[in-house]
């Protein structure tokens, strides 16, 4: 194989996707505002392809470019998780849009250039690629967010571009700063360069941190979160609080686990920080709010604290590998979770942000059980009870800190878990046991997301070892 074959081979799902949404651009353009079905149609088929060939690579580990993208377990895992995620996407706003009147051609041509920037994030084995795909991911993401050009959702495009723009200032800083304590921004190179702990390189390394907390949402970067998530449309809420989180995480653990392995010591008390306020602020504040999109976006906080356990032990070679396991596991539950219960959220909704309220939920078991009990799954999985796959997430994630020795790490999250069920439980309660007459839209995009999410979030749990298998797979080499 030719260096160019290796190159095209090793980003090759990546450039079938960024192919196909730039031919959907042109196809859209020829298509009448009242055919953006086929629109939606052909972004739901480039993902499928694309799944389709990361899905072959699974089990292939190369370099490419020169050492600045990885394709291994790791980035495929993370790829079809993405992939996967987009295709939930899809689905969601579709039927959305239409209702709303806000259907547009090009929010999935941005929502797959999105999906690719997620895609390199997690294949970036170099500090540039990193900024590149960064920069690929949120821009489309900002673009989504004021989309349907009203108060609220131009409010938050501003919000969530000036904020993102100035923390992708700290990603570069960083990498600068990197680069002069090493002389490389190649992650195998600083690695290979850094072998005892550096002031310049750890403040570096802080500084990327920084960067990606607010990807990621986590305390104290989370400050755009509740109103970005608010304002945004729906269905581009639920994509981001996925997709953006996986895109997130992948990259923190490939750049910290691969590069900054020395610098552990002088970082791992900032993690265990960041862990604990995100997962204590994310419950607590969540239990005030009386708006669904708004708790939901507190819980997205706490969630991305959960997963942080998994990233606080990521100096320890004796446990990083089930760590990052543990992390990739609990991501591909939360994203099946979190489309089942944005799915719910949409079904519910009305135009000019009707029908957004807990209490809205009075009396949807009696009237649509079957969504009910979806939701049920959802919140139980959100608190991690059984018989659902957050349970499952949860228990691998605090065996990996107890097994890095952060005991109190583990039972903080135990003990917010709990807390977490008050808010979670709120909405069961107001379904099953208040009177009301909720009106719920039907539409195929939302009722297949809700009804194979509820159903894989409940069926992987009474059989997860296969999953946790895959993941133990991609673990970073």
């Amino acid at each position: 194989m030719t260096q160019f074959q290796l190159d095209f081979y090793t980003i090759l799902p990546l450039t079938v996707l960024i192919g196909w949404a730039s031919v959907l651009l042109l196809v859209d353009a020829f298509l009448p505002p009242a055919r953006k079905g086929i629109t939606a149609a052909l972004s739901a088929l480039g993902l499928a392809v694309t799944l389709g060939f990361s899905v072959s690579q699974f089990g292939q580990s190369l370099l490419g470019f020169g050492g600045m993208a990885a394709l291994d377990g790791f980035s495929t895992f993370a790829s079809v998780t993405l992939l996967i995620g987009g295709l939930f996407g899809v689905a969601l706003a579709y039927g959305y849009n239409e209702r709303m009147g806000t259907q547009r051609g090009e929010y999935y041509t941005l929502l797959l250039f999105s999906v690719a920037g997620m895609m390199l994030m997690a294949q970036a084995a170099d500090l540039i690629m990193v900024f590149l795909a960064l920069e690929l991911l949120s821009i489309p993401l900002y673009v989504l967010t004021a989309l349907n050009r009203s108060l609220t959702s131009e409010e938050a495009g501003v919000k969530y571009f000036l904020l993102g723009a100035f923390a992708t200032g700290f990603v570069v800083y960083g990498a600068a700063l990197v680069f002069g304590a090493t002389g490389t921004t190649s992650l195998a190179g600083i690695a290979l360069l850094a072998t005892s702990p550096s002031l310049m390189l750890s403040i570096g390394a802080a500084f990327i941190l920084v960067g990606f907390g607010f990807k990621v949402a986590a305390v104290p970067f989370h400050m755009w979160t509740p109103d970005v998530y608010h304002g945004a449309p729906t269905p581009v809420t639920a994509f981001m609080a996925a997709g953006a989180k996986v895109a997130g995480f992948s990259a923190l653990l490939r750049v910290f686990a691969t590069a900054f392995t020395v610098s552990a010591p002088d970082l791992t008390n900032i993690l265990v920080a960041l862990s604990a306020l995100t997962m204590i602020v994310g419950n607590f504040v969540a239990i005030s709010q009386t708006n669904i999109k708004r708790m939901l976006a507190y819980s997205a906080i706490a969630h991305a604290g959960y997963v942080m356990m998994a990233f606080v032990p990521y100096g320890n070679p004796q446990v990083v590998s089930d760590s990052i396991a543990a992390g990739l596991f609990y991501l591909f539950s939360y994203m099946l979770t979190n489309f089942g219960a944005w799915a719910v959220v949409m079904t519910l909704e009305k135009a000019e942000g009707k029908g957004l309220e807990i209490s809205d939920y009075a009396g949807l078991a009696k009237k649509y059980p079957a969504l009910a009990a979806a939701m049920t799954v959802f919140m139980l999985s959100f608190i991690g009870l059984p018989p659902t796959l957050g349970l499952v997430g949860k228990f691998y994630l605090f065996r990996s800190a107890l097994a890095g020795g952060f005991t109190g790490l583990a039972l903080l999250g135990v003990f917010t878990s709990l807390v977490s069920a008050y808010y979670y439980l709120r909405v069961v309660v107001n379904m099953y046991m208040k009177e009301g007459d909720p009106i719920a839209e039907s539409e195929p995009g939302l009722a297949f997301t809700t009804g194979i999410t509820a159903l894989l979030v409940a069926a992987l749990s009474f059989a997860p070892q296969w999953l946790f298998w895959l993941a133990s797979q991609a673990v970073l080499k």
